[in-house]
């Protein structure tokens, strides 16, 4: 062979490796501009660009019914007063001067539109207002002078105290014991001596999940009390963790590690906590204990006791005494529900009626829920939430008999959330779901029934879900309406249904303008092939209909809540789906059976049985939505999620291996025996032997499905994660080792459950996704990064 050809040949092989080279680097580079676009789309970044979101009001006492909310506008975050009787909006207050004031007494600099609230309340009257900066420094500002006090120079209520009504009385707890001051000033009256950190009265460092989180950062807790509406008693409990296991986590420090022990009881436990309800008389300074055996620690609707602070499952009977007071009564199994009323001043008291079923009883379906029951008439009648029918409904029971007096509400839909009830005029408002034919089952409207029968009115016809906040008068409700396609509008509203102004409309163009495409709505069958499934579909912004794309399902199988959630508009879809999708993806989320919204049926599809997380739902959809888009690649599908979306992604990959080909699971719990037993045992039962050496949770352990791994798997698990613990994903990890298993892992030092939404956490879930479905290296050590400063 002659020179001339070796050198073209040789030439031709460089240029060939050239190419080569030069095709890896633009395509390094493209991903990178892919990461880019993905990162302009990430929730915290996404919401920045939104514009007027729909109004959360902050309702004042007195006339008008006035509320204030916070507007982010395109210069920062202004705040807003609307009077509600006449529909009047102007600024709350003149930000330019309570900026300048608060920088004069503060020696530091602040923007009108950029104030550094980390905590914000406004009087009732609206002339000054009461606030918090970093590092917990609390201030106060006259809205008329414009002078401001601070820091830490203001008498007034702080998290770890609890004000009375009238103002007069504060509440505090210390080491398990309750202390009682003049909020006007005067000495500390001790009322109770007998009280310990784990046998004390009104312990708010309790229970799943935050114990050892709270500790760390020394968070000041809210005690667990219920004023009376008079001001003339109180309500706390009586926390019994004496002998409550006690499990230990370890904090990252140098030069050595720190242990941190804290009670938790794990399914089958023979002792978990238990609680006594006691009453306290201002004028006595003495209290009295309600005669009923102490209480199993139950929950009555996902997932603790308390809810926006106030005590989910205790009532004062009367909206003005503090007589008699309504509580409900749960047993270990979550299978029964008793309502009690008790009288506050002997202790004794008395069952009102008692619910029962089969797998749990709830008095709402929603997770963070408030109880659906109020007390009426002065404790003679009680508005009750049961789904003794098959769906969620209101009754009007007699409190004296326990007797249906009649049905408020009927039908094969559900009432979500009871919002308020007019004594006067006898109506109950209150939100449902599944009643308007041809909408989402899943859409919240604002209805209104009489007490004692009659038709159910819609207040709110337009076709979206509606997030309603009454007036504490009930004269007036603020609705928030939107889809997940469409943007939010807010209107202030009488009883009625009236609409008496438009407050704002949510302005989407600054996120358009970013690429931002909104997802797509989809109805596909259950595994069943009868039930509607309601999910999202996000594609790429720049999506090619002549390209094959793998899919990725977001995956949150609940029982209390599912992979959507809500129904309003959102830029914050979980995991970032949108996002996401922007790296070359299709990315679907959906609420499948056995979560929450429909009817009992529908939530109870996999009572007992926990392993199925409602993957076969998962698989359907997916199949389902390639057949209407042939461009999803059923050979590249991939899973992720976390916490319950951690158990369920990884349990995904090992039970449907042939499906599933990439998850990545973070804080999974993926062994309910060594998470919170009020989780298990409500979901999957009590716990039961069945032989030495089985029980009836053993069908619901990752572990023991180890040996199937085949396809690309990523664990994350947070050193204090005081929610699901570390053990959970140490178990699968052992059990994989021993199965010889190649398997991806990383640890989240001091962190504890909250970690998904971490810039390093998303950009790791990025690159498994990119090499593993894409079949391409992701850019070096990308770094996703929040915004620093600004208004939060």
């Amino acid at each position: 062979m002659s020179t001339a050809a070796t050198g073209r040949r040789r030439g031709a092989a460089i240029f060939a490796v050239y190419l080569t080279i030069a095709g890896a680097a633009a395509e390094a580079q493209g991903t990178r501009t892919d990461y880019a676009r993905a990162e302009q789309l990430l929730g915290w970044n996404a919401r920045e660009l939104v514009l007027h979101e729909g109004v959360q009001p902050r309702w004042l006492a007195g006339e008008g019914d006035r509320f204030w909310y916070r507007d982010r506008t395109s210069r920062g975050y202004e705040f807003v007063m609307v009077e509600s009787a006449t529909g009047t909006k102007r600024p709350a207050f003149d930000q330019v001067r309570l900026a300048a004031s608060l920088s004069d007494v503060a020696d530091t600099t602040y923007e009108p539109w950029k104030l550094p609230f980390q905590t914000f309340v406004l009087s009732a009257d609206g002339r000054s207002v009461r606030f918090s900066t970093a590092r917990q420094r609390y201030w106060q500002c006259d809205l008329s002078t414009y002078a401001c006090a601070g820091p830490d120079t203001i008498p007034d209520e702080r998290p770890g105290e609890v004000k009375s009504p009238d103002g007069r009385w504060i509440v505090t707890e210390r080491d398990g014991n309750l202390y009682l001051r003049a909020s006007s000033g005067g000495q500390e009256m001790q009322l109770t001596t007998d009280g310990t950190p784990d046998y004390g009265y009104a312990l708010s460092n309790i229970g799943c999940c935050q114990q050892v989180t709270n500790v760390r950062n020394k968070t000041e807790l809210r005690p667990y009390v219920l004023w009376s509406p008079d001001s003339k008693k109180f309500i706390t409990h009586k926390w019994d963790q004496r002998n409550v296991r006690q499990m230990a986590l370890l904090e990252t420090r140098n030069p050595g590690p720190i242990l941190y022990q804290y009670r938790y009881a794990l399914p089958g436990d023979s002792v978990i906590p238990k609680f006594d309800l006691h009453v306290f008389d201002v004028g006595t300074r003495q209290g009295v204990r309600i005669d009923v055996p102490p209480q199993d620690v139950v929950n009555t609707s996902c997932c603790w006791l308390s809810t926006d602070t106030v005590w989910k499952d205790v009532r004062w009977g009367s909206a003005t005494g503090s007589d008699q007071l309504f509580f409900t009564y749960g047993k270990r199994g979550f299978h029964e529900l008793t309502l009690y009323v008790a009288d506050a001043r002997t202790g004794s008291a008395r069952a009102v009626l008692r619910e029962t079923g089969p797998t749990f009883v709830e008095t709402n379906q929603n997770s963070g829920g408030i109880p659906n029951w109020r007390p009426v008439a002065d404790g003679k009648e009680v508005v009750w939430w049961s789904e003794r029918d098959g769906w969620g409904h209101l009754y009007l029971m007699d409190a004296q008999t326990g007797a249906i007096r009649n049905r408020i509400t009927s039908g094969d839909w559900m009432v979500s959330d009871l919002l308020y009830v007019d004594e006067a005029l006898r109506y109950v408002y209150f939100t449902g779901r599944g009643k308007e034919s041809g909408r989402d089952p899943y859409f919240r409207f604002f209805y209104r029934a009489r007490l004692d029968g009659g038709a159910v009115e819609l207040l709110t016809p337009e076709n979206g879900d509606h997030n309603v906040s009454m007036a504490p008068s009930g004269k007036y409700f603020v609705d928030v309406v939107s889809r997940h396609d469409t943007i939010p509008i807010s209107y202030l509203r009488q009883p009625t249904g009236a609409i008496v102004r438009e407050v704002q409309r949510a302005d989407i163009s600054r996120l358009l303008a970013a690429g931002y495409t909104m997802p797509e709505p989809f109805t596909v069958k259950a595994r069943d092939g009868i039930t509607d499934l309601m999910g999202l579909l996000f594609k790429p912004s720049n999506f090619d209909a002549g390209k094959s794309y793998p899919i990725i399902d977001y995956i949150y199988p609940g029982p209390q809540v599912g992979s959507l959630g809500g129904r309003q508009f959102t830029v914050g879809y979980g995991g970032n789906a949108r996002a996401l999708a922007e790296l070359g993806f299709f990315v679907v989320q959906v609420d499948a059976m056995g979560t929450p919204g429909r009817s009992k049926a529908f939530h109870d599809a996999y009572y007992g049985n926990m392993t199925d997380n409602g993957i076969p739902d998962q698989i359907a959809t997916i199949k389902q939505l390639a057949a209407r888009y042939p461009q999803i690649d059923l050979d590249r599908v991939g899973i992720f999620g976390h916490s319950g979306g951690g158990f369920s992604s990884t349990d995904a990959l090992l039970s449907y291996p042939d499906f599933f080909k990439v998850a990545v699971s973070s804080a999974g719990n993926h062994d309910n025996r060594s998470y919170d037993y009020t989780w298990g045992e409500k979901y999957q039962g009590l716990l039961k032997r069945l032989s030495d050496t089985t029980d009836s949770f053993d069908s619901q352990s990752n572990w023991r499905k180890a040996k199937n791994l085949r396809g690309k798997l990523l664990l994350v698990y947070g050193t204090l994660d005081d929610n699901v613990h570390p053990n959970a994903t140490q178990l699968v990890i052992d059990e994989l080792i021993k199965a010889n298993k190649d398997f991806d892992m990383f640890v989240m030092p001091n962190r504890n459950h909250g970690f998904a939404n971490e810039p390093y956490m998303i950009r790791r879930t990025w690159d498994y996704f990119v090499r593993n479905l894409l079949g391409i290296e992701p850019p070096a050590s990308y770094e996703i990064r929040r915004p620093v400063g600004g208004p939060q």
